[in-house]
């Protein structure tokens, strides 16, 4: 008579992991995983993110097909007016930090996307260590970076009327007689085409722009 074979018995022994931890031990808690940090936006001269991709050729099918044919000519663009005069915004400062308050404005101007070309600043006391440094060179190489118009252009307040106007004037009342501020603030108004920033004493500011500046 041929043997059956004995079915194979389970013993508790041999069962999986248990689903709880041993008593005494905690279970480790899993660390959550950092996601991609955000993309800080590039400051002017550095390196920025890769451009995006060009458009599919349906893309541009579908915006050629928008525009409207000969028979329905498109309607002007709206141009925004032009402002008369400048936004004019007041940094107190004393003397003695005038000068880095208004470079402290050059760096908030150039971080929120200004072109270094669009800023100009005019100084009142002592000059910007940038001009002092381009005027070793000779008037001729220092003017010819202001020509050039790719770079921010600094300017004693004695030759303000010979720089050309650009989108936003930074004045640094930063010391210098009392004429040396009522040129410079007059020069700053008369060639910032949006805006006007001054750094100083509000006080002594406002006196001068009061006086009709």
């Amino acid at each position: 008579m041929p043997l059956i074979p004995e079915e194979p018995q389970i013993h508790e022994k041999a069962q999986g992991p248990r689903a709880t931890p041993a008593s005494g031990r905690t279970a480790p808690t899993p660390r959550p995983v950092p996601g991609p940090r955000p993309v800080a936006p590039p400051r002017p001269g550095r390196p920025g993110p890769a451009r995006p991709a060009p458009p599919s050729p349906r893309a541009s099918r579908d915006a050629a097909a928008a525009k409207p044919g000969p028979s329905g000519p498109a309607a002007p663009a709206a141009v925004p007016a032009a402002s008369a005069t400048p936004q004019i915004q007041l940094i107190p400062a004393s003397p003695e930090g005038a000068l880095d308050a208004a470079e402290e404005a050059v760096d908030l101007l150039l971080e929120s996307g200004r072109a270094p070309g669009d800023v100009l600043v005019i100084t009142t006391g002592d000059p910007h260590p940038w001009a002092a440094h381009e005027l070793s060179f000779g008037e001729a190489a220092y003017w010819a970076q202001h020509d050039a118009g790719d770079d921010v252009f600094y300017a004693d307040a004695a030759v303000a009327d010979r720089a050309a106007s650009r989108a936003v004037v930074v004045a640094a009342i930063n010391g210098g007689p009392e004429a040396a501020a009522v040129t410079a603030l007059s020069a700053a108004h008369s060639r910032a085409g949006a805006l006007l920033i001054v750094c100083g004493d509000p006080q002594r500011i406002n006196s001068v722009l009061g006086a009709g500046v």
